[in-house]
């Protein structure tokens, strides 16, 4: 698998992130992550969508380092820091769920809170899930389990048109269109900063079709079997989803209603945020997942 490695100089002076890199490899490929705050304290794995990388939990990662907890970001493969295989066809859903597993087995992490929003959901759910000795609980936000048994709002399919036809792919402008407040122009750049070209961009450019959409897609029988798994899911399990997503929002209820230990929960709801809510109100969302992990 040919794979581009961005160059470390993209990543120089970033605002706000000031983060040591960590790197394992993966199936031949090298994958980046933040890892701060106590070695030895029960991890909190935050996980990234689409099109950003771990930059989108710069605000997040020192409130919970700050509060005791080991704070662990990757990039996924083909975004910030980690490797890019350069064909589009070298992406499925079924190797991101692979290397993210593997990520967590190549880190050995055990009782570990997740949170997942976006791409990252549709990843760390089902990882979760089929490996839930490893996991103490989940904080979900605007993000899902999709099947392709659902009707898909339009902003989607608008957005996976642009995915594939587009010309131009401007990764940071895309970040910012989905956020309430707007980007300084220095925050835009370092979410374009692990692209230099459009060939580091396959992956990016990949994601939004590989989400299921048709109840035949090649992922929809394995995330049935991972929904089924979660009705069955007594472990803690909050929503934090912001009300200014137009792509998921309402999606939170039916975690809500399906899966056990969301149960009796006082689930979240993030006023003002848009898409991306860890850019919109991270110290708010941190302060959300300190509680959750503390029992509050």
């Amino acid at each position: 698998m040919d794979a581009l490695r961005t160059p470390e100089s993209r990543f120089d002076n970033l605002p706000g992130y000031h983060f040591d890199p960590h790197y394992v490899e993966i199936d031949g490929l090298r994958m980046h992550y933040v890892d701060e705050g106590p070695p030895d304290a029960d991890p909190v794995l935050l996980l990234h969508g689409e099109p950003s990388w771990s930059y989108l939990y710069r605000k997040m990662i020192p409130p919970l380092a700050d509060a005791g907890l080991r704070v662990v970001a990757p990039d996924l493969i083909g975004f910030g820091k980690s490797d890019k295989p350069v064909k589009k066809s070298d992406y499925s859903y079924a190797a991101h769920v692979a290397w993210m597993q593997r990520f967590i087995e190549a880190t050995d992490l055990h009782d570990v809170s997740l949170f997942c929003q976006d791409w990252g959901s549709l990843i760390g759910l089902r990882v979760a899930v089929e490996n839930e000795t490893r996991f103490a609980r989940i904080a979900l936000g605007n993000g899902g389990l999709p099947t392709g048994d659902q009707n898909m709002p339009k902003a989607f399919g608008i957005w996976k048109f642009f995915a594939r036809y587009s010309p131009w792919f401007p990764i940071g402008r895309i970040v910012n269109s989905g956020t309430v407040t707007k980007l300084a122009n220095e925050e835009v750049a370092a979410y374009d900063a692990p692209f230099p070209d459009y060939r580091y961009k396959a992956g990016a450019r990949a994601f939004p079709n590989l989400v299921p959409v048709m109840p035949d897609d090649p992922a929809s029988d394995a995330n049935r079997k991972a929904m089924r798994a979660f009705s069955r899911w007594e472990k803690p399990f909050l929503t934090t989803f912001s009300n200014r997503d137009p792509i998921t929002r309402g999606g939170e209820r039916l975690f809500q209603e399906h899966v056990p230990g969301a149960a009796n929960r006082k689930h979240v709801k993030i006023r003002n945020a848009g898409h991306f809510l860890q850019e919109d109100k991270g110290e708010e969302l941190s302060a959300v997942l300190i509680g959750f992990i503390r029992g509050a």
